[in-house]
């Protein structure tokens, strides 16, 4: 990897750090899944998609970032009213909280939001020890959307996070754009915190 490469990637790590009850932790967006050897046309499922992640789990643990173990994929939540099935279930033993991850094969959309919402939500009532920290949501798609994280549940929540996946390793000219995009995407983000 050349050197101008790896600083690219290095900048745009650093631009999508996530603060949590004071402890720091990466949620590196766009995730890279080169490692999952999935074809770029996008011709396969959810299913699949976790299906591969778990059989590549470790490098997938390494991917997200430093403290996170795995608990259990399509991980049951029963209410009186249904059963629920969270795709995959991690702990991370520094932030101390339970990270749900939901995946998702197309654009994220507003009924993704809400149902993660509501997974974390009832994660924390139904499943949550003592000295735990608050659930943490995290959607995996392969395209975020701008208006979803401006105007949905995801604007100013501490606990849901949209990232987005790659399955190859962008170019030098395109981790430049996706940083600019970045760029902007946080400099609006800022200018309506104001």
């Amino acid at each position: 990897m050349s050197q101008v490469k790896k600083s690219v990637i290095k900048e745009m790590q650093s631009k999508t750090k996530k603060y949590q009850k004071n402890k720091l932790e990466y949620f590196k967006n766009p995730s890279v899944l080169e490692f999952l050897g999935l074809s770029e046309n996008k011709g396969y499922t959810e299913k699949v998609l976790e299906k591969v992640i778990i059989d590549h789990l470790q490098q997938f643990l390494l991917e997200l970032g430093k403290g996170f173990a795995f608990v259990e994929r399509q991980q049951l939540i029963r209410t009186d009213q249904a059963d629920y099935y969270v795709d995959m279930v991690f702990y991370n033993y520094i932030l101390k909280c339970f990270i749900l991850i939901d995946l998702k094969t197309d654009r994220i959309t507003h009924q993704d939001v809400g149902q993660m919402d509501m997974y974390v939500k009832m994660f924390d009532e139904l499943k949550r020890g003592e000295g735990d920290n608050p659930t943490i949501g995290i959607i995996l798609c392969s395209e975020t959307d701008k208006d979803i994280a401006r105007y949905s549940i995801l604007k100013g929540n501490e606990h849901l996070f949209a990232t987005k996946y790659k399955l190859y390793l962008p170019t030098e000219e395109q981790l430049r754009s996706e940083i600019e995009r970045e760029k902007d995407f946080i400099r609006l983000q800022l200018e309506e915190g104001e």
